[in-house]
This record gives C-alpha cells, sequence and structure tokens, in this order.
C-alpha cells in the first residue's frame, strides 16, 4: 500500500501529458465491461485526474505522441504514457479488483 501511495504522489503535481491511453476496438466485449465498471468514474479517481484515461481504436493510425510506444495486440490494452514515453502497461480486463490491483503494481514499478 506505502509503494502505491508514494507511486500517486508522483501524481500530485500536474503532469499535464499523462494519460491513460485504451486500446480498444468495435465489439471488444471486455472495453466494454472496463467501461462499465471503472470507465464510469475512473475520471473521478486521483488517477483519472492525473492520468485522464484516452480511448484510442487499435485499428485506427495512431496518433503521432503514441507512435514510439511498444506494438498493441490485444484489447484491451491500457498504456500509461507520459510525454510519448510508455510507462508501463495492462493487457487484458477481468474485473474492477484485478484492474485496480494491477494500475496500482503498474504506479509501483513506474516509481521506482
Amino acid at each position: 500500500m506505502r509503494s502505491l501511495i508514494a507511486a500517486l504522489s508522483l501524481f500530485t503535481t500536474p503532469l499535464s501529458a499523462a494519460e491513460l491511453v485504451l486500446f480498444e476496438f468495435d465489439g471488444c466485449l471486455w472495453c466494454e465491461e472496463w467501461k462499465k465498471d471503472v470507465g464510469t468514474y475512473y475520471h473521478d479517481t486521483a488517477e483519472g485526474k492525473a492520468a485522464p484515461v484516452r480511448v484510442v481504436d487499435l485499428f485506427d493510425k495512431r496518433p503521432e505522441h503514441l507512435r514510439n510506444i511498444r506494438p498493441v495486440r490485444a484489447t484491451p490494452t491500457f498504456v500509461l504514457v507520459e510525454n510519448g514515453r510508455e510507462l508501463g502497461r495492462i493487457t487484458g480486463y477481468s474485473n474492477p479488483k484485478s484492474f485496480w490491483v494491477d494500475f496500482g503494481k503498474m504506479l509501483s514499478e513506474t516509481a521506482n
């Protein structure tokens, strides 16, 4: 828990370029589940305020600032990006608890 708090403290200072990119495609059932389960309130969380979610279609041309991240091959894939640099990623979604545990681990690894 301390590492999660420490990692979140990184987000207390505004990171204008930080975002959580959700790669999806039309018809992705697990993407829709995440949007229903977590996406409805993510923007109200500390994480959501520090790293707003951006949805990108897996099959569309990537925005310029996302062209240097590793390839995405499955959906949903969540990539934490700051200034065009990939800080971490989560591939897949099963339930809210697992998402937040994985997100906490990603933040902890980012803080180290």
